[in-house]
């Protein structure tokens, strides 16, 4: 049965943000399309710009996969989830200043801008956009299915329904507007965030007679729920690494440090930023590990757990306005992806290799919003029939992509002696590492294999990069102000 009530906040959230796209679309015309599409002109603002790179990093698995592992897990699992408290702060305090002044000096406006421009290298280009759009597939894949799993279990559609809902939005919307109109919209979907993360986190506490109590329960029926040391040390280390520091790697974090338009704005989002993503991170946790306390029925899996929460705690209209809430993070998530996705497409394949052609504004435009439809395409065909668990989809796309990244972008702002060669056996050697593990099962000690990853493209970075020439004295000059 179709629940009407839940439905109505939901419709309403979706035409918001449609009108917001078509009304930023309207705004493009007689700017330069490339720079205005793919980085809004280098023009955010300080609230903007932290919200959304929060709303970027805050996906399904902040949402659905990271409260259901804390209900499966217990209280070590909302330790574990903190640790990505200080992702903008990481990213813009060590990235921000000098990748914005770089960019603007080389007119870089995506990541693969920036490393061609460091490196000079084609295979650089080739490397990083087939690694940028096969990951991102993958996590897109990963929100896709929880977009589509939301619809399902609080609207009453059917999940291939849902499916098509979510997918036709959020990429209609993305592909109209551009990246002004993504991070408007996640500006918009963070404070929606906020609202559900409170309404869900103050209905568990409500219906299970407050902390204290919902604790007492807990600990009767498993006691080593409450144990804070439950995860190994190995593996908390290693969560440090992919979610904490890792994440200078990932390409739709580090562009929004080429996107600000002052310093001071720069200071202002590491501390929005920094605030938002602690109490989203904290509220969503902590209602799925009180969960335990409060759902009458065992889910069938830890991605169940949220949505069956809010059905059973909040009625119709309520759990419409909580469902905006998980939808936020999911479709902030992917616009920015598919944003990044198509730039790597139409910006940094078909124009790189083809700068004689000098394609109109029109025409770029128009291959920006295939490429977007295509990739929308691909992946909703894939998310039609995913795997389970939504968390460790997107925690593997994720070590991926850092594992292609960290390396190249991090050195490449600080590091004189990197160069070309250094760079691609980095991504080659790093991805490598990485999947193979993942594919052969290895797991040492509890620790996450993107500290392989990232160990092995580090060496092979600098055993690259020492055994060959130092980059050219042009290159020294743009990133270091000097020749040697």
């Amino acid at each position: 049965m179709i629940n009407i009530p839940a439905m109505v906040p939901v419709l309403c959230y979706l035409f918001i943000l449609l009108g917001v796209s078509w009304y930023v679309g309207t705004l493009q015309k007689g700017r330069s399309f490339v720079t205005e599409y793919f980085l809004a002109d280098r023009s955010l603002g300080g609230f903007v710009l932290g919200m959304t790179l929060i709303a970027t990093f805050t996906s399904a698995s902040s949402f659905l996969g990271g409260p259901g592992e804390a209900y499966s897990t217990g209280l070590s699992w909302v330790l574990l989830a903190m640790i990505q408290v200080p992702t903008g702060f990481f990213t813009l305090g060590i990235l921000g200043k000098k990748f914005a002044v770089i960019s603007r000096r080389i007119n870089s406006v995506t990541v693969t801008d920036f490393l061609y421009q460091r490196y000079r290298s084609n295979a650089v280009v080739i490397g990083s956009s087939i690694a940028i759009i096969a990951f991102f597939i993958a996590m897109m894949v990963a929100q896709f299915k929880g977009g589509a799993v939301l619809f399902e279990s609080l609207t009453g559609f059917s999940y291939e329904v849902g499916l098509i809902i979510f997918g036709l939005v959020v990429v209609f919307y993305t592909a109209i507007g551009g990246f002004r109109a993504v991070v408007l919209t996640d500006a918009i979907q963070a404070v929606v965030m906020v609202i559900a993360t409170v309404t869900i986190l103050i209905s568990v506490l409500l219906k299970g007679g407050g902390s204290t109590a919902l604790v007492d329960v807990i600990a009767a029926e498993n006691p080593l729920m409450l144990d804070a040391n439950a995860t190994a040390r190995p593996t908390i280390l290693s969560y440090w690494v992919l979610v904490g520091i890792g994440l200078l790697g990932l390409p739709q974090n580090t562009v929004r440090a080429m996107s600000y338009k002052d310093t001071d704005s720069l200071h202002k989002a590491m501390i929005y930023g920094t605030v938002v993503v602690g109490f989203l991170m904290l509220g969503m946790h902590l209602a799925g590990f009180y969960a335990q306390g409060v759902l009458e029925d065992v889910p069938a899996n830890s991605d169940a757990v949220i949505p069956m929460t809010v059905m059973q705690l909040l009625p119709g209209f309520w759990s419409g306005l909580f469902l905006a809430g998980p939808l936020a993070a999911i479709m902030s998530t992917v616009s920015s992806l598919l944003i990044l996705a198509s730039a790597a497409i139409c910006k940094d394949l078909i124009l790189h290799f083809h700068p004689r052609k000098s394609p109109s504004d029109s025409n770029i435009r128009a291959i920006s919003i295939a490429a977007t439809a295509v990739i929308g395409a691909l992946t909703f065909l894939f998310a039609l029939d995913p795997p389970n668990l939504i968390v460790w989809i997107n925690l593997f796309a994720m070590g991926g992509l850092e594992a292609a990244f960290f390396w190249p972008t991090v050195l490449g702002l600080f590091w004189k002696r990197a160069n070309a060669t250094g760079a691609l056996c980095s991504m080659i050697g790093g991805v490598g590492t990485y999947v193979a593990m993942g594919q052969l099962g290895i797991n040492i000690m509890g620790i996450n294999n993107v500290c392989f990853g990232l160990l092995a493209g580090l060496v092979c970075f600098i055993i690259g990069s020492l055994a060959t020439k130092k980059p050219d004295k042009e290159v020294l000059l743009t990133f270091f102000g000097e020749e040697a």
